[in-house]
């Protein structure tokens, strides 16, 4: 997928920081409890919270 361009509303770096784990974690544990069943996530996270 190509870069799209900022927007004046995205996350800065430093937020991006501060949820980016809990996201992950949150992430890790579906894919857990799927028992791998399904497609791997298509999309970055920061994409989506941006």
């Amino acid at each position: 997928m190509a870069k799209r361009r900022p927007y004046p509303s995205d996350l800065s770096d430093a937020r991006w920081e501060l949820i980016e784990p809990v996201l992950a974690a949150w992430r890790f544990e579906r894919r857990g409890r799927a028992l791998d069943f399904g497609r791997p996530p298509e999309h970055d996270l920061r994409d989506i919270m941006d």
